[in-house]
């Protein structure tokens, strides 16, 4: 995954946790706005969210930003 990408995860993660708590749950579309503007940035998310870890639609902020900063 692009560098681009992870930090931008964090920061989704960091911001979501802040204002709703460390239970709150995302999906990978969190990282992205209404619009399709990227699509390859786009699936490279869902293939690491859907394919690589095979995770449910909605995950914990705080699990997605501890992978995220294990390096996986």
């Amino acid at each position: 995954m692009r560098p681009s990408l992870r930090a931008k995860i964090t920061e989704v993660c960091d911001r979501k946790m802040a204002q709703k708590g460390d239970n709150v749950g995302l999906s990978f579309y969190a990282f992205f706005a209404n619009r399709n503007d990227d699509p390859d940035l786009l699936m490279e998310a869902a293939t690491w969210w859907i394919k690589t870890h095979q995770l449910d639609h909605f995950e914990k902020a705080l699990k997605i930003k501890q992978m995220i900063a294990d390096g996986q």
